[in-house]
This record gives structure tokens, sequence and C-alpha cells, in this order.
């Protein structure tokens, strides 16, 4: 028998049975291969995520990889039987920013897998077909559940816009701030610097491309054209903001805890920073990691530390708070 997670509420949780739904028109369903752990599934769990963003009870899992197993009215067959993975965001596709390519900004509301829509820490996940990337029939469906994450810092690559041969940096060494140095070192850098809290990190972030690696508290260069934050702290977010030189880009990915001491406005404006943000990723951002990931530029297996089985669920909340710098990402596997 199959089975899936559901989290009650916040603290609470079972494996419960699944029963694969019927994909209607437009819809895919997806043998669920492995799905990803992160920050946003502790706080569902722990009930620390804003009300806006979360509907109880429900099955967590948005960063996920699969074969598609049926397809509903309206949907290619070919699909059936390809390795795929998908969007979490459930955009409606008729608004104005969902036609300009905002689909994170969609007007009708936040909806997304794992987090108001069943997610996949299932055996399957029916979805709209149309939020599928297809991949190479060779990938690596493990590594490919690492897509998701990957599509966020795609979307953090392409609003940093650093030119070939630019002076570029990265905060933070976890799956997010790793994923975002393979993804930038793809650009031609001149330099690509790397911020992390200890050493644990520095031979995979050298390895995926990274010029140099300090600590935090190590003096830091104040001279990058490019910056991407990618750690989420409010510490980090001031860390990446000394980096730039005037004038510079600096990119926010994190989201601290609120009531965290923020950036200094004044030093902002004084220095002239551009700065951006991001929330998800757009069908761009995932056509970007997915086409980087299908020509052998973006390697996320090695950030893969621990598979555990879906009733290995707590254990995965457990190890994702654990602090252990030897704990990279986390995946059940269904």
């Amino acid at each position: 028998m199959s089975h899936a997670v559901v989290v009650e509420e916040p603290g609470r949780h079972r494996l419960v049975p699944h029963a694969p739904a019927a994909p209607g028109p437009g819809e895919a369903r997806v043998r669920v291969h492995a799905v990803g752990v992160c920050g946003s599934d502790r706080e569902l769990f722990q009930g620390n995520r804003p009300a806006p963003y979360v509907r109880y009870p429900v099955t967590p899992g948005h960063e996920w990889s699969g074969v598609v197993e049926a397809v509903g009215e309206g949907v290619p067959v070919a699909l059936v039987g390809r390795k795929t993975a998908g969007e979490g965001f459930r955009n409606c596709q008729v608004c104005e920013r969902c036609h300009a390519g905002d689909t994170t900004l969609c007007s009708a509301g936040y909806e997304e897998t794992g987090f108001t829509r069943p997610g996949a820490m299932a055996a399957t996940l029916t979805l709209p077909a149309r939020l599928l990337h297809v991949l190479p029939d060779d990938a690596d469906l493990t590594a490919a559940a690492l897509l998701e994450p990957a599509a966020c810092v795609a979307a953090a690559a392409l609003k940093a816009a650093a030119p070939p041969g630019a002076r570029v940096a990265v905060v933070g060494a976890g799956t997010l701030g790793l994923l975002a140095v393979q993804i930038l070192a793809a650009g031609s850098p001149s330099d690509l610097l790397v911020v992390g809290l200890d050493r644990e990190r520095e031979r995979l972030a050298r390895e995926f491309g990274a010029t140099d690696f300090r600590l935090c508290d190590e003096r830091l260069p104040d001279d990058r054209e490019v910056v991407v934050e990618a750690a989420g702290s409010a510490s980090a977010a001031r860390t990446a903001a000394s980096l730039p030189r005037r004038g510079g880009r600096l990119v926010l990915t994190g989201i601290p805890a609120p009531g965290a001491d923020g950036l200094d406005p004044t030093d902002l404006v004084v220095r002239q920073l551009e700065v951006r943000t991001v929330f998800g990723a757009t069908p761009a951002a995932w056509a970007h990691a997915v086409r980087l990931f299908a020509a052998g530029l973006l390697r996320p297996r090695p950030l893969v530390t621990h598979e555990l089985p879906l009733d290995g669920f707590e254990k995965a909340m457990d190890l994702t708070v654990s602090g252990d710098p030897k704990v990279g990402k986390v995946l059940l596997r269904p």
C-alpha cells in the first residue's frame, strides 16, 4: 500500500494511505521519485509559516522529481514515461502579471503545491501539466529533486544579471548558496567569492566554481559588482550588503525571522545600491535551471547527504534544525 504524509496542524502529522488521484483535463499524475525537505517545510510543520501561505491539513512537498505515469484530457500522451520536475506556484495564467511572465506575483493570490495544495510527500502527485519541466531520459532523478531550489536561485541569478568577467559573491554555503555558486559560475565571472559560517562546505564551493572562500567574520572585500544572498538570516543580508561596490547590485533570496534587524536604508542610498529580491521561481527561471542541469553545468547530487523513507518525516524535520554542518540536503523517498 502506498502512503502520504499529512500535517494535520502545527506539530502533528500522520502517515496515511494514499490513493492516486486521476488526472483531470490539463493535468498529469507523477510517480514521485524523491522529495526535498527545506526550511519552508519545517515552518509548515512547526506552525511558523504566515497564515496566508499554508492551509492545514496538507501534504507537504514542493521540491520533487518523478516520472509521469498518466495524463488527462488535452495533455500530450507523449509525456507518459518522461522524467520530470515541476513548478509549485499555481498561477492563474490570465492576469496581467502572469501574461508578463511574473507568475510568482499572480494577482489571483497565492496557491502552491505542498502548502495550500497537496504536495509530493506521497507516492504520486497530480498537478497541472503546464507546470512540468521535462528532463533528459538519462537524468539523475535524485539530483533532479533539487531543481526547485535551483530554480529559485536561478531566479536570483537572472535578476543579478552578472555579465561575463564580473566580480561576484555569494553569501551562504548551504544548499541554496552552493546551487547559486554553480549557476553563477556558468556565467564566467572573473572571480567568485563565497562567504560562509564555517569551512565545512569550502571544498564543495571551490569544486563548484568558487575562486575564494571566507568566513563571515574574516576581512571581506567591498568591490563586488553583484552579490547574491542565499542564507536567509538578517545577519547574512547585512553581510551581503557590505560586499557590493558603490552602484553595485544586491539580490536577496532569504526570509529572515520577523523582527530581525534589517538593512540600513541610509547605507543603501548613499552607496546607490540596486536591491532586488526573489520569492519563488518563474517559468523562465525554471527553464534556466533545467537547461543548466541538462547540460551538466548544474550538479546538485553532491549536496544530498540523507535519504529517508516517508516514515522518516519527523527525523527529516529534526535534521533540518540540527545545525550540524555535515547535514546537507535531506530527501524523502516515497
